[in-house]
């Protein structure tokens, strides 16, 4: 009986009023992990500093699970990923590439001669690297026969040890599709060394029925989403494979008995995204993006929403903040909005202070992190081990100050360009039903969160202290 790996591809959907935090991501891969899904699938890099760091923090929390991340189709893309994908205990590189006409031209500005060299070349390089690789034909429904099989061919004899085609259209029934890899298989019979898998557009609601088809024929791997938008949904499949897998030889390794109560989570954690982000954009008429014209009861009402619980001094002290921003473009979000309250609102002496912090990761260890705090000029020293550098980081300011509260909230964000840019967060905890914030500033990501979480943690100390 042939074991299908499912493939989630929540973190790399695309959809208006669809997005998740930083937290939210390690969740999700860790519930992903434990539920037993064989691919988590991640985004790229865009902004190296930021995303490598969400890379490494996702490829540490997981232990079982492969983490597949896409490499550009550039010479430096395969290494600038692998840099950060390395320390996963089952790293995967993927390569994308149309295949249709209309892609290679409108998308990715290549004749076919030079997709399929530029494919090739970046399978080779990031094979190099990494002994998984992924080639993803993009479009595949849509290409000439003919390109296809050779850029099939190349991209195997290239190193890719999975070829994924991906019916971006999602144009197919059940039936044709099952004829569509009948015929690749016997145009291409190099394919059959390699793991096959399937990516299916729900537009035509057909996406489950072509990937349980595609699996009749013979195909290895499907890609789903534990929290579909628009692609096949992971408990769907996973539930046909359990049920009637038997019929055509095909299992799945998720484990059954507890994908409800973890999809039950997962839909916490995405319906809430989708909920706030509803919120935001309903409200956008009456005062959640803010404007100059916004008055401190306006800003005072949109602080509340957050969780923020502002004296009327420290009001005062975040409206004038928010004007100086405010005055220099049209509207202020609720994110920005964050960050004036975090360097603004109730700006303490500071009980805790960082004296020096070191940071351990790698590929076969688990991230400790080994800090260092001043407390009225005493020194504080705690070491820990955590999900990841920043988790790490966390843990271990937790057990050096006895104190644990509720992350409600880490932001990252890039405020100056280049290789040397600075990286700015927010972190947000939860006390008493009530949001701290502060804020950090570093060329080191990891330094800019310990500050802003110290930040955040001093204001919370400070108002219990004055009780």
């Amino acid at each position: 009986m042939n074991t299908i790996k499912l493939s989630d591809m929540t973190m790399k959907q695309v959809a208006d009023g669809f997005s998740l935090s930083f937290k939210e991501k390690i969740e999700l891969a860790k519930l992903l992990d434990k539920l037993g899904v064989s691919v988590i699938e991640l985004e790229g890099i865009d902004n190296p500093r930021i995303d490598s760091l969400r890379i490494k923090s996702i490829a540490a929390a997981v232990t079982d699970s492969i983490v597949a991340v896409p490499v550009s189709l550039t010479a430096e893309g395969p290494g600038q990923v692998w840099a950060a994908l390395q320390q996963a205990k089952a790293p995967r590189l993927q390569v994308c590439g149309a295949v249709s006409a209309v892609q290679m031209e409108y998308l990715y500005h290549k004749k076919p001669d030079a997709m399929r060299s530029a494919i090739a070349d970046t399978i080779a390089a990031s094979k190099a690297l990494c002994a998984d690789v992924e080639f993803l034909a993009d479009d595949a429904i849509r290409a000439d026969p003919a390109f296809l099989a050779s850029t099939i061919q190349a991209a195997i004899a290239a190193g890719a040890t999975t070829v994924t085609l991906c019916d971006t259209a999602g144009s197919m029934l059940p039936a044709e599709f099952a004829q569509f890899i009948q015929e690749l298989y016997a145009a291409v019979p190099e394919i059959k060394t390699a793991n096959v898998g399937v990516s299916c557009c729900n537009a035509l609601s057909m996406a489950d029925a072509c990937a349980i088809a595609a699996v009749a024929e013979g195909v290895t791997e499907l890609k789903a989403a534990v929290y579909p938008i628009d692609t096949a949904s992971l408990a769907n499949l996973a539930k046909l494979l359990s049920a009637r897998g038997d019929t055509f030889g095909a299992s799945s390794c998720v484990q059954i008995t507890q994908l409800s109560r973890i999809m039950d989570r997962v839909s916490q954690i995405c319906q809430t995204v989708k909920t706030k982000n509803a919120m935001s954009a309903a409200q956008a008429d009456t005062g959640i993006y803010l404007t100059a014209h916004d008055d401190v009861a306006a800003l005072t009402k949109v602080a509340q929403q957050l969780g923020y619980d502002l004296s009327e001094d420290d009001s005062i002290k975040v409206y004038e903040a928010f004007k100086r921003i405010a005055a220099k473009k049209e509207q202020v979000s609720t994110k920005e909005l964050d960050a004036i309250i975090a360097s603004a609102a109730l700006q303490v002496p500071p009980t805790y202070k960082l004296d020096t912090f070191v940071i351990t990761s790698g590929n076969t260890i688990s991230s400790t992190a080994h800090i260092k705090l001043m407390k009225n000029d005493q020194p504080m020293e705690g070491v820990s081990i955590g999900d990841g550098p920043i988790d790490a980081a966390f843990v271990a300011i937790e057990s050096i100050t006895g104190r644990h509260y509720e992350l409600d909230d880490f932001q990252l964000q890039a405020v100056t360009e280049g290789r040397e840019a600075m990286g700015q967060t927010v972190v947000k905890l939860r006390s008493g039903g009530k949001v701290y914030s502060g804020k950090g500033i570093s060329t080191d990501i990891v330094a800019a969160g310990i500050h802003a979480y110290l930040s955040a943690l001093n204001k919370i100390v400070y108002e219990e202290e004055e009780v």
